[in-house]
């Protein structure tokens, strides 16, 4: 039995024929490269969702606009509008400052406007806040400056897409005076730059609003009231008219408006400004050069089609030009009795 089993053990088992070199190599060959196939294949993968996701944010990050050769003092008045009403396109990355006219009615502020907007690269954007609804509370001129600054404030003067300065006319007594702070406060966060304008001589200022006043009612130019005049026959016919002034009241109302002027400068003083006369930009409209330094535009020759109305001397402009003299004299008002320039 033994020598069975041994015979069943050694010879009855079928032994596997041996493999062939060359057929592992193969396999194995195989199998690395099905392997490889598979790796790769996720490997491009894991490449193709990294690459498509840098590629959606180079087109969803914008690369923001820089202020450069631009001091650091400056920085805070430069700023890149992005309009929600229209693109800027090329002139995207072009820095824009802001700026307000700080004013008193008849204080020559419309022709100096007029001598900014012909500026290729300024806006200035009239009365904003003549109208009530603008100026009924803080937050509607707060509201209102943001669509101003935003280059979403639409006028007859916007330049849009290269515009390098926007502003407005702000007259004190339109919402400017009553607000003063938080107006202030809103300047320097948005580094609104403020252009004071007024008139020295107040007298020629009061005569110039009676008479505008007077026309509004009257209509001497064909029928329309003008406030301003392009050609020197209208200027002629409104200045026919001749006002009787209240001297009662002339020193009183003299003195609220200077110290109106003086309170708003001392409001804006912390602001970044420049104080400004009618009567020093007539005698010497150099000072216009100044103006374009100040809101850092190309310098230009600036001009207005506007025509002067109250020409001359006083004495020839008022109805009881006696009884206004005898008011003045020996009061600090007394050099406003004399002319203070030519024209």
């Amino acid at each position: 039995m033994a020598d069975d089993f041994c015979f069943f053990s050694k010879e009855s088992i079928i032994k596997p024929p041996k493999a062939s070199p060359m057929m592992l190599r193969m396999v194995v060959l195989i199998f690395a490269m099905v392997c490889g196939v598979y790796i790769c294949s996720i490997g491009l993968k894991q490449i193709g969702v990294h690459t498509t996701g840098r590629i959606v944010s180079v087109h969803v990050v914008e690369k923001p606009c820089e202020a450069t050769d631009i001091e650091p003092s400056e920085k805070p008045y430069v700023h890149f509008p992005k309009p929600k009403t229209f693109s800027r396109a090329e002139c995207a990355c072009n820095p824009v400052r802001n700026f307000a006219i700080l004013s008193t009615q008849r204080s020559g502020s419309g022709w100096f406007e007029t001598l900014l907007n012909s500026h290729i690269n300024i806006s200035s954007n009239g009365e904003i806040f003549s109208v009530k609804v603008r100026k009924s509370n803080v937050s509607t001129i707060l509201d209102t400056l943001d669509k101003l600054y935003n280059l979403d404030f639409f006028t007859s003067a916007s330049k849009n897409e290269c515009t390098a300065a926007v502003g407005l006319k702000w007259m004190l007594n339109q919402g400017l005076m009553q607000n003063h702070e938080q107006i202030v406060d809103y300047f320097k966060t948005r580094g609104v730059s403020a252009i004071f304008l007024f008139r020295r001589n107040l007298l020629r200022r009061m005569i110039s609003m009676l008479a505008n006043s007077y026309d509004q009612s009257a209509k001497l130019v064909n029928g329309t009231h003008k406030s301003h005049v392009h050609s020197p026959k209208e200027a002629e016919m409104l200045a026919s008219y001749k006002p009787t002034i209240n001297t009662t009241l002339l020193i009183r109302n003299l003195k609220q408006v200077d110290n109106m002027a003086i309170k708003a400068v001392q409001y804006f003083n912390s602001t970044r400004h420049i104080i400004l006369f009618y009567e020093d930009i007539i005698k010497n409209q150099t000072i216009l050069n100044d103006v374009q330094d100040f809101l850092k535009v190309p310098k230009r020759d600036l001009h207005s089609r506007q025509v002067k109305i109250h020409k001359g001397t006083l004495s020839s402009q008022v109805e009881n030009w006696v009884d206004v003299e005898k008011t003045l004299k020996g009061t600090p008002y007394e050099s406003f009795l004399h002319a203070d320039y030519k024209i």
